[in-house]
């Protein structure tokens, strides 16, 4: 593994991933005054990021890798802690290159909406959500981050909020992904307890010692539990295409160039440490290969342009697992290709879906045609995009294809089964992409619900650059190789690895005939789309049943349970909480003494004198009077007695300041619970039947016998008089105060005072609150005039 090296420009890069932050927070102001045409001056933050990144390329490129680091909470061991290598350089460069061309884009897809200043705020939130996830280099620091990504995409999903739809998809994505947030918490903190490493770089230097470590299953579970939640894996992908309800833009951004890639991308990074073994080589290649044929096969079933490339994305991202899995280098390399590719045409489509839809009034592929002359320039991005994500050459898309059956073929185990998936799913691809590119803008013009045009450059301009990325990256080979996805690979692979691209076979080999067979499969089917779509449809219809529906399930499930616990818990008894409450006090006190043999040694009583002995007594006395009492306002004013006595022992033991607060506190409680009762419509006595009294007797002793054992057990340690000794020495130099009590509560433990204070001022108003309650009975039962009312009998007493 290359050494790692402390960045040179460490404030700069934690700048650069702060940055979009700030830019959030200037959004707002900068849309209202120039309203759409603030995406100009918003873009160059992402532009800006980009060319940062950028400068780290030629150094990546040579093996090189860096850490920025700055503490944040550091006795906790987190830190601001951001690893840069080819990983996190390419993400990186994606994230900040087309997020510039999606918030101009933003600026032209939301003219005129009364919220954009609030849209592009939820934009930049994102994308430096985004960037501090992949660049994260310490663990808690990458949670963080993974967590934030989850609300922001939460925030820009339910970004319409009027709409249900929206809401639900909101809430399922946040459910979703959130779930899988917190197995990788989970999974994070096994990390740090198998390794005694926190930090990304620490981890890959010594990549072997969890693979052989007894928790190395526990800690795989939990890292796929979060990759293929955030991912859309089967079967996990239900929630991302209801994620298209959110604006085109959040499409082109979250859900194909981004958010939805952070899943592989977190396998990718744990590639070093976690991959290679057994397990892992079964279960990506099992469920990437699943999610890449059913992606495809509801995308082909779908006739809303965003749906059919939200499904594709879907397939995509299990192709992107299932390469994974396999952990051959050739198939890590045809992840690492496709991953980039596939960022170029999908976020190029999605905004040709969003500006067709924009221009045209519609999505509904059944209903558009004829769009080739009103809007030229769209048509031209959207072919050349359709084309690399077809895998034809001269693009990308076909060399990362060839790649990939290059890696499937090859493949270690299951060859025939994954490359049989690969060339299956491919050719669904190519239809949908031919569909999307095709279908719109050919044949004969179709009346739309609006006089199609072509958009402005704040809408082509991101489609344009994109798919003219994708030609320009396959044509020169040589510096994509290189500069791009050598560096990703050997982050993969764990050492240095050298990347030649070629974008024409020199002679004819297998990948070259799968790619051929896929070719000829995806115009086969393209030519009977609407009787394969309609087959789709029967099949899905006659299942009936999804995780979609099954997700609903699950939540309707889980709130009725949630009402049948809290009616159970949460009776609307007093008597209950009370007696639950003082059962948890006892067991918490008496149990662990009884488990652990932890009983104190019963004290010998000193000789007191006759005051003392006195003292004593007026406190039996007192507990007498409220178990014999025959009214509520009777036991209320005995059981003051029980604090005047504790208030006499701090005056003997001369403590006169804690004698005074006990003397206070128990005349204000005696006052208040009296008033209270006074105020409330209560029986004049407590007639509860002899079980229940028995019952509370029991648990009351409880408490009592389990906090005097707790006490005596404490006194009888040794006395640490380190505190004493400090507030006695430094009360009058620190504080200024002779009173050490008093300096205590009021400089020392002042912020806990002022809480105690606020408790009591909240508990005032409460008790002021119950006290002005006013009932009123029921006509039927209303008291004649001059009868004994229980608020005139309160009165009486």
């Amino acid at each position: 593994m290359t050494p790692v090296a402390i960045d040179s420009n460490t404030l700069i890069t934690i700048l650069a991933v702060l940055a979009p932050f700030f830019a959030a927070a200037v959004a707002p102001f900068l849309t209202r005054l120039m309203g759409h045409n603030a995406a100009w001056p918003l873009a160059i933050v992402p532009a800006g990021i980009f060319m940062h990144f950028a400068g780290y390329v030629p150094a990546v490129a040579e093996a090189q890798t860096f850490v920025a680091i700055r503490d944040w909470a550091p006795a906790y061991g987190i830190n601001l802690s951001f690893y840069i290598d080819g990983l996190s350089t390419l993400f990186a460069l994606l994230i900040s290159g087309i997020g510039t061309f999606i918030i101009l884009y933003a600026g032209g897809y939301m003219k005129g909406h009364a919220q954009q200043g609030r849209f592009f705020s939820f934009l930049f939130l994102f994308m430096g959500a985004m960037l501090g996830l992949v660049l994260g280099n310490n663990l808690i620091t990458l949670f963080v981050f993974w967590e934030l990504t989850s609300i922001t995409s939460f925030l820009l999903i339910g970004f319409n909020h009027l709409k249900e739809r929206s809401r639900r998809a909101a809430v399922q994505a946040l459910v979703v992904t959130g779930g899988g947030g917190l197995l990788l918490l989970a999974g994070f903190i096994l990390i740090i307890t198998a390794t005694g490493q926190i930090e990304m770089s620490a981890l890959l230097r010594d990549p072997d010692v969890l693979k052989d470590h007894a928790l190395y299953v526990p800690i795989f579970i939990l890292i796929l539990g979060g990759a293929f939640t955030k991912s859309a894996q089967f079967p996990f992908h239900f929630w991302l295409p209801n994620a298209m309800e959110a604006p085109t833009p959040v499409s082109a951004f979250l859900h194909s160039a981004t958010m939805v890639k952070a899943g592989v991308y977190l396998l990718m990074r744990m590639h070093p440490l976690l991959g290679g073994t057994e397990l892992w080589t079964t279960v990506l290649p099992l469920f990437g290969g699943i999610t890449l044929l059913v992606g495809t096969i509801l995308a082909v079933r779908q006739t809303d342009l965003k749906l059919m490339l939200a499904y594709t994305t879907v397939a995509s991202l299990g192709l992107l697992v299932m390469l994974t899995g396999v952990s051959s280098e050739r198939a890590l390399e045809g992840a690492v290709l496709y991953l980039f590719a596939h960022s170029l045409f999908k976020g190029a489509l999605f905004m040709v879906a969003g500006t067709i839809d924009h221009e045209a009034g519609t999505r509904d592929v059944t209903k558009l045609g004829g769009l080739r002359k009103a809007m030229p320039v769209t048509f031209a991005a959207a072919c050349l995009a359709a084309l690399s994500m077809s895998g034809l050459p001269p693009f990308i898309g076909f060399i990362a294809k060839e790649v990939l059956y290059y890696g499937t073929w090859g493949a270690p185990a299951a060859a025939m089964a994954l490359t049989v998936t690969a060339v299956v799913g491919n050719a669904l691809m190519l239809v949908i992409a031919a569909a999307v590119a095709l279908k719109p803008f050919l044949g004969e013009k179709v009346k739309t619900p609006k006089e199609a045009h072509e958009g402005p450059l704040l809408l082509f301009s991101g489609p344009v650059v994109l798919s003219v990325a994708g030609l320009v990256a396959a044509l020169a080979t040589t510096a994509t190789g290189f500069y791009l996805i050598g560096p990703m690979l050997s982050s993969l692979v764990g050492e240095p690895q050298e990347v030649k691209l070629v974008l024409i076979p020199p002679y004819i080999n297998a990948p070259l005939i799968l790619s051929v067979i896929t070719i000829a499969l995806g115009v086969a089917l393209y030519t009977q789309l609407d009787r394969l779509r309609a087959l789709i449809k029967g099949v899905l219809d006659a299942i009936g049943w999804g995780p979609d529906k099954g997700f609903d399930q699950v939540i309707a499930g889980l709130v009725t349970l949630s009402g049948a616990f809290t009616r159970l818990v949460q009776g609307g008894k007093m008597q209950t909480y009370m007696l639950a409450t003082f059962v948890v006090i006892a067991a918490s006190v008496l149990v662990p003494g009884y488990l652990g043999g932890g009983w104190p040694a019963m004290p010998d009583f000193p000789e007191y004198r006759f005051y003392e002995w006195s003292v004593f007594l007026i406190a039996v006395i007192g507990l007498i009077a409220v178990l014999i009492a025959k009214s509520r306002l009777t036991a209320i004013v005995s059981l003051g007695i029980q604090g005047f006595a504790v208030a006499l022992i701090f005056m003997m033991f001369a403590a006169p300041d804690l004698a005074f607060t006990q003397l206070m506190v128990e005349t204000l409680s005696v006052v208040i619970l009296a008033l209270v009762m006074t105020r409330l419509n209560l029986q004049p006595r407590d007639r509860r039947p002899w079980g229940a009294a028995l019952a509370t007797g029991v648990v009351s002793i409880g408490v009592g016998a389990g906090l005097a054992l707790t006490l005596i057990a404490i006194t009888q340690q040794p006395f640490d008089l380190r505190l004493s000794e400090f507030f006695t020495e430094y009360s009058y130099s620190l504080a200024f105060g002779r009173n050490i009590v008093n300096v205590i509560l009021v400089d020392f433990r002042g912020i806990d005072t002022l809480g105690e204070i606020a408790v009591v001022c909240l508990t005032g108003l409460c008790v002021l609150a119950l006290i002005r309650v006013r009932t009123r009975p029921d006509k039927e039962e209303e008291p004649e005039a001059g009868a004994d009312t229980p608020a005139k009998k309160a009165e009486a007493r």
